[in-house]
């Protein structure tokens, strides 16, 4: 991996694993201040506002960092995408506001949420002049992370002095949206060292039908991830969106430092293919499978193992309900990380929009039909099930496309060696949560440092080239 590669994901680390870690240190207070029910009231609006941004936004996230990626060394050029790609989303953000106002008011259904989702309208525009797109296609990870962290700091203490009573979860929710519009100024003002906006430049033709493509893409991937919150919340009780929330909390932090990773190398492997590279950008693959499988391995059986412990550490009291549900989602974090491989570090650089769509197509299909069949009788249970089911479709759909087109095989070999070489580190796991039941806080610390300390000595015994490197780093340094 590159130096600059290697500084690029140390910085989205931070910076993804911020927007989990921050609200994750405010989370068990309020699970426990707001209780299971306000909780799922604020995941359930929040699911569908998060719905209105995924047709503002349409595919900007993917065709933003490419386009931006393929034009970094030139100003010009640069002004025109930001300008073209902003002023569509400015459009199209303004007619989902316009929607959403209107089906806040008119709809009964929604009346018992009206005050949240009026302020989830603000969310909606904030997110819009985000941008994020812009500074990953130029892999400036250094400011986005420093003014990610800085405002998330700001936010964590807002939630401790301004959130007391249960009473107070249009508040909590209000804070959430201001720190997305906080950033979002931010980002806005900070473009002009890059590029200036500009009517002048303003040109939809060569960006409108791939902005629609992903935009379709996104909208189908959320029949089998965000609907489930939707469907759940309009179904059921907003206890069981409280559970199922709780459930995806543990997995969206472990993810989300994939997803940095995957941030990092996608802008990479486009430039690379622009090049004609393709022995180098398959080595790249490669590496990513390497990288999620070292670590994420041993992390899906700590969780397994471990949920009633963590759950109760996270939520407190009244939330048993999310065991099971995250014991299914744990899981994802290998499957949805092999899938950003496939899909966002091969099929996405290589322009095969096509084939990205017949997968979440299927997806889509299995997501929606399972959300139908299961949710009503197995509530959040259900939820996880369909989204699980989803997910592994996906992931051999994906496999089928890169292995016609690039012979690029399905990393069967490595997880069946890394599932043996954990097996020792399970059965000392299981011993250790029989032993330390007496103290759950112990139980977790002792197995989570048994845990990292059993994960880095393998890999520094089996010479990874990734845990080398950074092991030797750090000790230059200690020394």
């Amino acid at each position: 991996m590159s130096t600059s590669i290697k500084k690029n994901f140390i910085y989205s680390s931070l910076l993804t694993t911020a927007n989990y870690i921050f609200p994750l240190l405010t989370f068990p207070y309020v699970t426990r201040i707001l209780g299971v029910s306000n909780l799922g009231v604020c995941s359930y609006v929040d699911s569908i506002v998060n719905y209105f941004i995924l047709f503002a936004l349409l595919g900007v996230n993917i065709v933003g960092i490419r386009t931006i990626a393929e034009n970094k060394n030139s100003r010009q050029k640069l002004t025109e995408v930001f300008s073209s790609l902003l002023s569509f989303n400015l459009i199209t953000t303004v007619l989902m506001t316009l929607i959403l106002i209107a089906g806040t008011l008119l709809i009964q259904k929604l009346a018992p949420y009206r005050e949240f989702l009026l302020i989830g309208v603000f969310k909606i525009i904030s997110t819009t002049l985000l941008a994020e797109w812009f500074y990953k296609g130029l892999e400036d990870f250094k400011y986005i992370t420093i003014r990610t962290m800085v405002v998330k700091m700001i936010y964590v203490i807002a939630i401790f002095l301004f959130v007391k009573t249960e009473n107070d979860a249009i508040i909590y929710y209000t804070l959430t949206m201001l720190m997305i519009a906080v950033n979002s100024v931010f980002n806005i003002v900070h473009t002009r060292n890059y590029a200036k906006y500009s009517l002048r430049e303003v040109h939809f033709a060569p960006y409108w039908k791939p902005m629609f493509i992903y935009g379709f893409y996104f909208f189908i991937t959320s029949m089998y991830t965000s609907f489930n919150i939707t469907y759940l919340g309009w179904t059921c009780s907003n206890e069981e969106v409280g559970y199922y929330t709780t459930a995806t909390k543990l997995y969206f932090i472990i993810i989300a430092l994939f997803t940095a990773f995957t941030g990092v190398m996608m802008p990479r492997m486009s430039s690379l293919l622009t090049e004609g590279k393709f022995s180098e950008f398959k080595v790249y693959i490669s590496k990513s499978q390497n990288l999620l499988i070292t670590f994420a391995v041993p992390i899906v059986l700590f969780i397994i193992l471990n949920a009633p412990q963590i759950v109760l550490i996270i939520a407190g009291e009244g939330y048993e309900g999310a065991i099971l549900p995250t014991r299914i989602i744990t899981p994802l974090i290998v499957i949805i990380g092999l899938e950003q491989i496939l899909i966002l570090q091969t099929l996405n650089p290589l322009k095969k929009d096509k084939e990205i769509i017949i997968n979440s197509t299927i997806g889509a299909i299995v997501g929606f039909s399972l959300n139908l069949l299961l949710v009503s009788e197995l509530k959040s249970i259900g939820s996880a099930i369909a989204w699980l089911t989803s997910e592994i479709v996906i992931l051999i759909s994906s496999q089928y496309w890169v292995t016609k087109y690039y012979s690029i095989e399905f990393p069967f070999k490595k997880i069946l060696i890394s599932i043996l070489y954990n097996l020792p580190l399970l059965a000392v796991l299981l011993l250790m949560n029989n032993i330390l039941q007496w103290n759950i806080w112990v139980a977790i610390i002792v197995m989570g440092l048994l845990t990292f300390t059993y994960t880095l000595a393998l890999q520094l015994y089996l010479k990874n080239e990734f845990v080398v490197a950074l092991w030797q780093k750090i000790n230059r340094k200690n020394g």
